[in-house]
């Protein structure tokens, strides 16, 4: 999958058992309310579990199209039909993409963007249906990704090159899973609030924001490959406008609190159990969040040391790509709160 910030690869199989141990009957449908890449919807769907995936972002839409919604025999033979056509050409085009993320930014070497023009205006005349388009356009990110410029974020790129950028963009295959033994999964694009009300299942797994980070500007290159509005930009990073104004209240110091109040109150009437995975480090307090889940039913917090983002490594930069700060630890810890409502 993609490199993503706060990524749960290394919490996964805890964020599952916490999810499943002691519940009343059988977990049959999970909620992944901030499903981000889809990495945890895409975990619980390998057990075999139905998903229920939600974003705000157009890009994780269609990660979870891609890794939630379709089914491996519908839709793999297609999908390689398609990944193997691109891969045996070498045609190429010099538009908005190159230009915006090549020559302006130095997030791809002009060789890959120009490779993502030309695949991504081809699949746009294609009349694909559409899980099969998310399931391309999922591959023609983790092909990009794979040669990217960057330590992980598109806040801003290297100042030079980084060696992966070097080769040649390939698409693959993504780890496509089997249909889930409980009927089909779903991916839902929605504020996490308004989803809250609406989606019901027998657990919700809820891994908001932490902090004043805004995921869509962190990966707004990817936002605008799926949409291919080819928006308008600004600063080094050649973010969307939109980024500006677009943020989730969890990006908020002052609505982080009352936000995650409203969630916990609707899920609470449509789930039987929330899974909460936050970090010490975000705007709500660990009291303030065992106090909110406590009031709600009986809670259990499982603690875990976890490796911060990577700003923790190479420090910390604003949006003119300039450093600004140096970190002053590496590690957190990562909170799983399970309660029974």
């Amino acid at each position: 999958m993609i490199k993503f910030l706060g990524s749960k690869k290394k919490l996964l199989e805890t964020i599952y058992k916490a999810a499943i141990k002691d519940f009343d009957g059988e977990v049959e449908s999970v909620i992944d309310l901030f499903s981000g890449t889809s990495r945890v919807g895409h975990h619980f769907k390998s057990k075999g579990h139905r998903v229920i995936a939600n974003d705000y972002s157009n890009f994780a839409k269609v990660l979870a199209e891609c890794y939630v919604v379709a089914d491996r025999d519908q839709y793999l033979l297609d999908a390689q039909k398609l990944i193997d056509e691109y891969n045996s050409n070498n045609n190429s085009t010099d538009g908005w993409f190159t230009d915006e993320y090549c020559f302006r930014s130095r997030f791809f070497q002009p060789k890959n963007g120009k490779r993502v023009d030309w695949i991504r205006e081809d699949l746009e005349k294609k009349s694909l249906d559409p899980v099969l388009k998310s399931i391309m356009l999922t591959s023609l990110m983790k092909a990009a990704d794979a040669v990217d410029s960057t330590c992980g974020v598109q806040m801003a790129y290297l100042k030079q090159w980084a060696t992966r950028s070097d080769k040649d963009l390939i698409l693959k295959m993504p780890p496509l899973l089997p249909a889930s033994l409980f009927g089909s999964c779903e991916a839902h694009k929605e504020l996490s609030e308004e989803a809250s009300m609406s989606l019901k299942a027998d657990v919700v797994y809820l891994d908001p924001p932490y902090n004043q980070h805004s995921y869509l500007g962190n990966y707004h290159i990817w936002e605008s490959l799926v949409l291919w509005d080819k928006p308008e930009t600004y600063g080094v990073a050649r973010k969307r406008i939109d980024t500006r104004d677009n943020k989730s209240n969890f990006n908020g110091k002052n609505k982080a609190l009352p936000a995650m109040t409203t969630i916990i109150e609707n899920v609470s009437k449509n789930t039987r159990r929330s899974v909460v995975s936050y970090s010490n480090e975000g705007y709500i307090s660990y009291r303030d969040m065992l106090t909110l889940l406590a009031s709600h039913g009986k809670t259990v917090v499982y603690e875990v040391d976890y490796k911060r983002y990577v700003g923790a490594v190479i420090g910390i930069y604003n949006d003119k790509g300039v450093k600004v700060g140096t970190p002053t630890h590496t590690k957190n810890k990562e909170y799983i709160f399970v309660t029974d409502f």
